[in-house]
């Protein structure tokens, strides 16, 4: 990489980014949209209840979730000897074909087998240009490189999500995707314009791949991930209910309220990438606590339009600090599993993004109100917390035991040679 000039590797960082943008759009903007999303495809439920027709139309949030958990070690397993350039660009078509899938199917049947089909290449994609890009990075960036992938799925929080979300509602819910999938065949033309070729991994293989999941660590931090941002999505996948429904105001708010989330998840991304880099067990605490109290504050002014924007902000920014702390926890924890390690954040990130919209959903349809997801999230975030030191407990453990099994192989050694010399001297 060091052969490539300063003007094509930031071109080639920011095709990456670009793919990162596009999946943050394809991925959040159902939260926006979710109200008339439910009037379309599932008119009979919401007229009969609003409630319950908003939470039905909360299973294309899962179910796209379930697309990336499913995906995500999957395809990581099966093509980590791939080169990794025809890899990116054969994820990225698939994502155009998924997403104007889901723009175009008549049904809510379809439309939701649409998306889990279009979340499959959603955690190889990050994997992969995770690795690509701290390549490019050089030694000593793992979390900036991160970071840096994961900047267009904050920024599409920012431009991307409140853009298509307004362009939805005032040209239909369909019309939000196709402009989604435009996106995708764009980031398509520019990674195969600016990102170096890089060669697979000859060494890889499925079976060296899938010796991650023997080991535990990778289980407890996939949990971290998986449970510990059911929180966040348990909140956010219902934003726009909370804004209209809950807080009384006009749908028109809904953009600028994701607009100050996505603000909060591009300055907690920067924050994340640099505190991964320097101490990954302090980002992770500070990350988890700081979650905790944004979702405590959430439940108690969400009644409020001002409190909805405070809190949202702080719940995107403590979100997305963790983000690249669990990647590189994960990618350090997999050994030399590097491609599934990176990929499986996403994973663990979607099986919480699925069970928070699920319970999220559940609470709100069982008449609790628009608070009850914040206090949801508290718990899974508290869950994520107690995961979190079990990890790094488990791994101190580990070291000490690894260390003094060294300390005990050096003194045998040290022992023998004195036994040896012991003999020469008797001998002489």
């Amino acid at each position: 990489m060091n052969t490539l000039s300063t003007r094509r590797k930031t071109f080639a960082l920011i095709a990456l980014a670009l793919g990162g943008f596009g999946i943050g759009s394809t991925e959040f903007v159902a939260m926006g949209l979710l109200p008339n999303i439910a009037q379309d495809l599932l008119p009979g439920l919401y007229a009969q209840s609003s409630e319950e027709g908003i939470a039905r139309a909360g299973w294309l949030v899962s179910a796209y979730a379930l697309g990336v958990v499913v995906g995500a070690p999957t395809i990581a397993a099966m093509s980590s000897h791939l080169p990794k350039k025809k890899l990116l660009m054969g994820l990225l078509a698939l994502f155009v074909a998924g997403t104007v899938l889901s723009a175009v199917l008549p049904s809510f049947g379809w439309v939701l087998g649409a998306r889990f089909f279009a979340g499959l290449p959603h955690g190889a994609y990050f994997g992969i240009a995770s690795i690509v890009a701290a390549t490019i990075m050089g030694p000593g960036n793992r979390g900036k490189g991160v970071a840096l992938v994961l900047s267009g799925l904050t920024i599409a929080n920012v431009v991307g999500v409140p853009t298509i979300t307004a362009l939805g509602q005032a040209q239909g819910w369909r019309t939000a995707y196709l402009a989604v999938a435009a996106i995708f065949a764009l980031t398509f033309v520019a990674v195969a314009l600016a990102v170096p070729r890089l060669e697979g991994d000859s060494a890889a293989s499925m079976k060296r791949e899938l010796s991650a999941f023997r080991k535990p660590q990778v289980w407890l931090v996939m949990g971290v991930g998986a449970i510990g941002f059911g929180g966040f999505f348990a909140v956010y996948s219902y934003i726009a209910n909370a804004v209209t429904e809950g807080a009384g105001v006009d749908e028109g708010v809904v953009p600028w309220v994701l607009v100050g989330v996505g603000v909060g998840m591009t300055i907690g991304n920067v924050i994340g990438g640099w505190a991964a880099d320097k101490n990954l067990k302090a980002a992770l605490t500070v990350g988890f606590v700081g979650l905790i109290a944004a979702l405590v504050a959430y439940a108690l002014l969400v009644d409020g339009i001002v409190g909805i924007f405070v809190t949202t902000f702080l719940l995107g920014l403590v979100s997305s600090m963790i983000g690249p702390s669990v990647q590189s926890r994960l990618m350090e924890v997999a050994g030399e599993s590097q491609v599934i390690g990176a990929a499986l954040n996403h994973s663990s990130m979607n099986l919480g993004n699925s069970a928070g919209a699920y319970l999220g959903g559940a609470v709100i349809a069982a008449g609790f109100g628009f608070a009850a997801p914040g206090w949801v999230g508290v718990a899974l975030a508290l869950a994520g917390v107690v995961l979190t030191v079990v990890s790094f407990r488990l791994q101190r453990t580990g070291d000490a035991r690894q260390a003094a099994l060294c300390a005990a192989a050096e003194r045998a050694d040290h022992q023998e040679d004195t036994d040896t010399g012991s003999v020469f001297i008797t001998q002489g």
